[in-house]
Formats: structure tokens, sequence, C-alpha cells
């Protein structure tokens, strides 16, 4: 990236970077908001399984959304395992590279944790092209938490959801004006969205047995853990055991492209074959558009798996969750959350509690719904610089105006 006297062009192109169907339900009102704005150019490029008809294709539902879709990036390698997730990264900073040369963006912005996003970032920052990342600082479980760690310290301007994260942020040594807590984008429009959902909503997807929205439903999301690849089986079927002795109508959402998400999808359709009289309360889906997914999870009676999106988005719901296993351990979450083991009958019991409990109160620790107009802000006042320094180093050595002598502003 060429900048002038440190600053972008009148009009600066910001390349938002889609990865999957989670990224996108985040990142939709932030790209509203940068289209909004006269002053910036949206570009969007699109990647892993967004492209993929297995995963839903989520690139129909941003093209169905009326965003222009820039690039695509072709770069996932069959297999799911970490062998396969390594080279896909190898590949993705290939595929970026090329996108980034021929689109010349001001500034790539990224979400959290997946290594399709930190493959966009090291792409970006070999070739000075600055980096904005969204909710980094986040504490949780498999390799996710070492690659958002990881584009923390490569990304110039950071966007964390939580007073917490932004402290760990600064402990990384990140220079303090450029961290900001903005809150969760997702919360933008959870907050302000009517949660009624037609009565074929679920059934004009997918297979299994028709769910109605207006009755108590669960939802399920249940992904790998790519530091015990191999155990994702076992422990599906821990969970697969649980819904079916509660045998409640269930919305399954299918897992991710991870390591061991093969051996999910597997238990199961094996299930299903195999107990097809007794799998009434089942409906398997691929996605859901953003839109649509917040109201199934807001109505839903209890959420049930290992999705970021059962911790944060609802918070602003109160949904009832049962979170399963430690994909997600340590994270931030509010009351209307317990953790079990990935064991049939405690995540049975689990279940039975929340549903008696009912929706918990809404809460803001994720913030308060205004995350994707701060972000346009800081952006557009965003001063840019190349040289990554360790903010603390250069406090200590060369005094606090040194350090952004050096830095090159």
């Amino acid at each position: 990236m060429q900048t002038i006297s440190g600053k972008f062009g009148a009009r600066r192109r910001i390349c938002v970077i889609l990865v999957d169907r989670a990224n996108y339900g985040r990142m939709h009102p932030v790209m509203r908001a940068i289209e909004a704005d006269d002053t910036l150019e949206l570009l969007t490029v699109c990647a892993g399984t967004m492209l993929l008809e297995r995963f839903g294709k989520a690139i129909d539902v941003v093209s169905e959304d009326g965003f222009r879709i820039d690039g695509q990036v072709y770069m996932e390698l069959e297999g799911s395992t970490p062998t396969t997730m390594a080279k896909s990264t190898g590949m993705g900073i290939v595929e970026f590279s090329s996108e980034f040369q021929r689109l010349q963006p001001d500034l790539v912005l990224l979400i959290g944790d997946r290594y399709e996003s930190l493959a966009a970032a090291i792409a970006a920052v070999y070739m000075n092209i600055a980096v904005a990342h969204v909710q980094g600082g986040e504490v949780s479980g498999s390799i996710d938490e070492s690659a958002r760690h990881a584009i923390t310290k490569l990304a110039h301007l950071h966007f964390p959801a939580t007073e917490r994260s932004r402290d760990y942020i600064l402990r990384m040594g990140e220079r303090p004006d450029c961290v900001f807590n903005v809150g969760c984008p997702s919360g933008d429009y959870i907050l302000n969205i009517d949660n009624r959902l037609p009565g074929d909503a679920f059934n004009r997807h997918g297979v299994g047995s028709d769910i109605n929205p207006d009755d108590p439903f669960l939802l399920v999301i249940f992904h790998p853990v790519t530091t015990r690849f191999g155990d994702a089986r076992a422990e599906v079927m821990e969970l697969i055991g649980a819904l079916h002795e509660l045998a409640r109508p269930t919305l399954w959402i299918w897992p991710n492209v991870d390591a061991g998400s093969d051996h999910i999808a597997k238990a199961i359709r094996l299930y299903r074959e195999n107990c097809r009289k007794d799998t009434k309360w089942l409906r398997l889906i691929k996605n859901l558009d953003p839109e649509t997914f917040q109201k199934t999870l807001a109505m839903a009676a209890c959420a049930v798996g290992n999705s970021s999106s059962f911790i944060r988005d609802s918070s602003f719901s109160g949904t009832p969750v049962v979170l399963v296993g430690d994909r997600q351990s340590c994270r931030e979450h509010g009351a209307n959350l317990v953790c079990v083991d990935p064991e049939k009958n405690i995540i049975k019991a689990a279940i039975q509690k929340q549903l008696a409990h009912g929706h918990y109160p809404v809460e803001n620790i994720y913030g308060n719904g205004t995350a994707s107009e701060q972000i346009v802000r800081h952006i557009k006042n965003f001063v840019p610089y190349r040289q990554k320094t360790l903010q603390y180093v250069y406090d200590d050595m060369c005094g606090h105006d040194r350090v952004y002598k050096l830095a090159g502003i």
C-alpha cells in the first residue's frame, strides 16, 4: 500500500474478508455502515466455506443482500484434517495476495479467529496493507485462540468486543490509540429485529422432520475441537444420545470445515440411517442467512453445542444455552449459559434445567448495539502505519513521542 503523507486517499477502499457464515453474520451490519459512508468504498472478498455448496454457499446470501462481490478465494482442501487445514492456510496466503494485488485496498478488515482470516492477514501485512481486526483479545479453546492472537499481532487497528479483550490486547503490546472496545457488531441488528419467523422458515431448507418456529425447539451447532483431533465423533455421539432421549423438536446446523468435521457429519448421518423411525425430532440444515439465524437463536427454547454465537449473540436475546465441551473455554459469557462436559446424562440434565428456567434477562457484556457506527468512525480517523512495535518497549526506551516518530507517523 502506498500512502501519501501518511494518509489514505480521498476515498478509502476497505476490503472486508468473509470466510464463513458466522463471519458474514457479524460483519453484515459493518458492511452496511461502510456502504452508507461517502468517504469509504466497500470491497467484498468471499473465501473458505462461503463458496462451497456443501456448507450452504453463503456467498449467494451476500449477493442476495445486495452486496457486490469483488473477489473470491478458493482455498479449502478436502479432508478436514490438521494437514488439510495447514495446507489450506498456505493456499489462502497465495490466493489472497493475488486478490489484494488486483484490488489495491487501503485497509483489510477481518473478524475473529479463523485460519482463513489468518492467511488474509499474513498476505496483507507482507504487502504493506493496513489490517483492522474485529473481536481480537478473546480467550477460547482450540487452535482458534492461537490464530486470533496471531492476527492481533499482525493487525494495525483493533476492535475488541469487550473491555477485558481490550485490556488483553494492550497487554500484548499494541498501541492504545489503535485499540477500541466497540462491542460485537451482531448486536447492532439483533437488538432491533422483529423475531417473528414464517411457519416454513426451517422446512424449506435441509432434511428431516418439519419444525414449527412458533413451538418450543432446540437449536444445535457442534464444531470439532481441532487440538483434539479424533475425539469429535465420540463427543457428538454423547450429544446425539442426550437429544435422542429428550426427543424435542431440534434444528441442527451442520459443523464448519475444521479438522474433525467429517467425523461429526458421519456420526449424524449414521444415526439418521440406523434410527430412522426415532428421528422425528430432528431437522438438519446447512445454513441460515444472518437475520434468520439471529431470529432462530432468539426464539429457541435452548441452544446446545459449542458455537461462539451461542455465547456472544445469545447475550443480546437471553436465550438459554448449554455449552458442550471446552471449545469455547474461558470466554466471557452471560448468566444465560451453563458449561458441561460432553457426556450424555450431563448434557441431558443441563438442557432440561435450562428449558425449565426459560429465557434470561438481556445483558450488554458484548456491547450496546453501536459497534458498526464506531468501527466506521475509527476507520475514517485512522492514520496508517506500517511498522508494528511493542508499545511498552518503545515507551521504556524512546519515550512516548519517539514511538510514533519511529512508526512513521
